[in-house]
């Protein structure tokens, strides 16, 4: 249950362990705190974990887990003392520390692992008018033209590598995202349009579908055909069929060229559109990774 004198602090159970916290942990990370009623060190450390959260406005979440009435997701993760703090990032145990360190620790803890303060949030505007789809390739065609007429309209030329990918146009959309500039390819839009275009490069001179089977059949272990029987069935619009593929990669071998299996999997997450889909895919994610 979220407070909502602070909004970005939670209380963490183990029936919601893998949706409020190991899922969440995907969009931005979540400090558990583990603490206790009767521990003083803990009422030290709670109030300035709240306050953290409030001044970096929702660039992490504190989920506080009270070990005597969570006792059994204590004992999973192996809670020996309180109060313990562990950050959750990617779905998956980054770092931790236990004891009531002051602000100005906690605060070089997360600039360590890449939390900054995040900008005020601006207030809510009115949700515009629904219209009907796009005709893609006539979008694409208009924006061509847009460009022609602003050649130096960088959001423009996003636009249009957005559209190029929708009709097919991976080359072209490629160099358009590479021209980008910096605050622009850091853009969510222009980091999706990128994993796709990844996805799509890697099924270059990949073998066929059966072929890739066939190699599987003949050998389980075979992680490299796994990968790309993956996304093979991922650009053919069989997503279901290519995270499959990507979890038993996991399971079989998580460090597989470098966390390649999780890889695959957080870039699938970030091109798919089915949300149920993809938060089922993300429980077993985290729920293997931290087996």
């Amino acid at each position: 249950m979220t407070d909502a004198s602070h909004p970005h602090v939670f209380d963490a159970t183990a029936a919601r362990f893998e949706e409020d916290v190991i899922a969440r942990s995907m969009q931005v990370p979540v400090l558990v705190d583990f603490w206790a009623t009767w521990c003083g060190p803990c009422k030290t450390l709670g109030p300035v974990l709240e306050k953290l959260a409030a001044d970096y406005n929702g660039a992490f979440e504190v989920a506080k887990v009270d070990v005597d009435k969570e006792r059994e997701l204590a004992a999973a993760v192996q809670i020996r003392s309180v109060p313990t703090v562990m950050l959750v990032k990617d779905g998956q145990v980054a770092d931790g520390f236990s004891g009531a360190l002051p602000e100005g620790q906690l605060r070089e803890f997360l600039k360590h692992h890449g939390i900054e303060p995040a900008p005020p949030s601006e207030p809510e505007k009115a949700a515009p008018e629904t219209t009907p789809p796009v005709d893609p390739h006539r979008e694409a065609v208009r924006l061509r033209k847009a460009v022609e007429t602003e050649p130096d309209n960088a959001g423009l030329k996003l636009d249009l590598a957005l559209a190029l990918l929708q009709v097919g146009a991976t080359d072209e959309a490629g160099k358009l995202l590479d021209a980008l500039p910096a605050n622009l390819a850091t853009d969510d839009r222009a980091v999706k349009a990128r994993a796709r275009l990844g996805f799509a490069a890697l099924l270059h001179d990949a073998p066929p579908a059966e072929v890739l089977e066939a190699a599987i059949a003949n050998n389980p272990d075979d992680l490299r055909a796994r990968h790309l029987l993956g996304v093979r069935r991922i650009v053919e619009g069989n997503p279901e069929a290519g995270l499959t593929q990507f979890m038993e990669m996991l399971r079989r071998n998580r460090s597989f060229e470098d966390g390649l299996p999780r890889k695959s999997l957080i870039d699938a997450f970030r091109i798919l559109d089915d949300e149920d889909l993809v938060g089922r895919y993300r429980r077993q994610m985290s729920a293997l990774l931290l087996s």
